[in-house]
């Protein structure tokens, strides 16, 4: 199919504009206009993954090259410059997955602006899969940074009582972080005279200017992981953001600053990098520890489970600094298999919002006796969350701490000290939650989850076992992309 990468990358915006149209042409007031936009958010999301399904299917996992490229002129030396590989193609396909399951969970819990709301959500699900199919500089800027606005509103509308304060929070955060990357591009392109990331890649950066732009740009992937210490923005956005709009930051908006040190920092920074990776190292096992020991303190569901994104996230970090073929692997499975469980505890949080308009973890108790198929689904995803083997959790562990394990002992050991505590902060919370008296009235009443809720998780449960049993899914795709990574880094640093 010719300009398939466009197609998927922009067909969420035509979605947005159905909705627009419908709403003008809607005679039926607000509730007819609402039920519009859910339709035919729904349609497009939906086809958009299909697309992306075919895109998957056409794509040759043997090959490293970037492949369905689309390379036009545009201004100022700048291209409109497609294309993805054996990384980049899997996180389009996360994106595309999650979408619907955003779409299904915000059915019955946002009642006001619904259309507002889901032109947001299409607008984000566009500039996402843009910031991974983008092969220009400025391009990719455009895209990275354009997520910050329709998240901004999904928080700063649709959230809780303090979200004015998260929204400008996670707004600033990422803002402030962008402006060093921003200066840093415009100077290698002044320089090189290219903005082509693949270009970029095969160009020897000075050893004197590599640290500096590689700081730059690490300012602005840090802060988008979140990595210690530049994370305190993460926890009050989940906590204020709707349910689907906490399922889109971890799931996907997190794995913009891991697959940003993919793209350039890693390769284009090499010398750099490796002179860094003590730094590195030494920030992600003080997020695996740190965070997993501030989990354990929270008092409310979300921010527990925020705080452990912080910790898986430092786990990615190591294996991509590792600079080997086991850890970068992990990394990104990691990131692939994060996304589906993270989006599936918060929405197992979802479930029990909606019904009690609380997550406050010492107003529950007992659920199990009440709501036994939710008890099930939120231990499944409790168990691979802390790793469990049989689910994707555990593959992105141990692939990290191994490919870790060949740079540095030390940090792979104390970052498997991490892998116990996420254990009993989860487990602490299901027994918290599932078991003991029902002390709260208002639980006697409480109803299990409902065929749409159950609809939303049989993917999420299908996706998280299917990669524990079978890896190979993710690895034979990324094998290759990176291969050709760790190769090429390994040469430039002279190992």
């Amino acid at each position: 199919m010719p300009h398939i990468l466009s197609i998927v990358t922009f067909l969420p915006l035509l979605g947005a504009a159905a909705i627009l149209v419908a709403r003008l042409l809607n005679k039926g007031g607000q509730d007819a206009a609402a039920s519009a936009a859910r339709w035919i958010a729904l349609v497009t999301t939906l086809v958009v993954l299909a697309v992306s399904v075919l895109l998957v299917a056409q794509f040759d996992p043997s090959n490293p090259a970037y492949q369905f490229v689309e390379n036009y002129a545009w201004f100022a030396g700048a291209s409109y410059h497609l294309g993805v590989d054996g990384i980049s193609i899997l996180f389009v396909l996360l994106t595309a997955f999650l979408l619907p399951i955003c779409v299904v969970a915000s059915w019955k819990a946002i009642e006001t602006r619904v259309v507002e709301y889901m032109i947001a959500f299409l607008i984000l699900e566009t500039l996402v899969i843009g910031v991974f199919t983008s092969l220009d500089l400025f391009l990719f800027y455009i895209f990275f940074e354009g997520t910050l606005v329709p998240m901004y509103l999904i928080i700063g509308i649709w959230g809780g009582a303090n979200r004015i304060y998260a929204a400008y929070k996670f707004f600033l955060y990422t803002l402030l972080g962008s402006v060093l990357m921003l200066l840093a591009m415009l100077w290698m392109a002044h320089t090189t005279g290219t903005t082509s990331i693949p270009e970029l890649k095969q160009y020897a950066f000075d050893a004197s200017v590599q640290p500096i732009l590689w700081l730059a740009f690490f300012a602005s992937f840090a802060v988008k992981m979140p990595m210690w210490p530049v994370h305190t923005w993460l926890p009050d956005a989940h906590v204020q953001a709707p349910t689907a709009g906490s399922v889109i930051l971890a799931g996907i908006l997190l794995k913009l600053g891991g697959y940003g040190f993919i793209l350039f920092n890693i390769p284009m920074f090499p010398l750099a990098s490796q002179m860094f990776t003590p730094l590195v190292f030494a920030l992600s096992v003080i997020a695996v520890v740190y965070t997993s020991l501030v989990a354990f303190r929270q008092t409310d569901m979300k921010k527990l489970i925020a705080y452990s994104s912080v910790a898986h996230m430092g786990f990615v970090t190591m294996g991509i600094f590792a600079g080997n073929d086991t850890g970068v692997q992990g990394a990104v499975f990691q990131m692939l298999s994060h996304g589906l469980i993270s989006g599936a505890l918060f929405l197992c949080v979802g479930v029990v919002y909606d019904r009690m308009h609380t997550r406050e973890i010492a107003l529950y108790g007992g659920l199990t006796a009440r709501m036994p198929w939710y008890a099930a689904i939120f231990l499944m995803f409790t168990m691979a969350n802390v790793g469990l083997p049989g689910t994707s959790g555990f593959i992105g562990e141990v692939l990290t701490m191994t490919g870790a394990y060949q740079v540095s002992t030390w940090t792979a050991l104390i970052a498997a000290s991490g892998v116990i505590f996420s254990a009993v902060y989860a487990l602490t919370l299901f027994r918290n939650v599932m078991y003991g008296p029902i002390t709260n009235p208002a639980l006697e009443s409480i109803t299990d989850i409902d065929k749409r809720e159950l609809l939303i998780f049989v993917p999420l449960i299908v996706g998280t076992i299917w990669l524990g049993l079978y890896p190979n899914a993710v690895l034979d795709y990324t094998g290759p992309s990176v291969e050709a990574l760790t190769t090429a880094y390994r040469a430039a640093i002279g190992g």
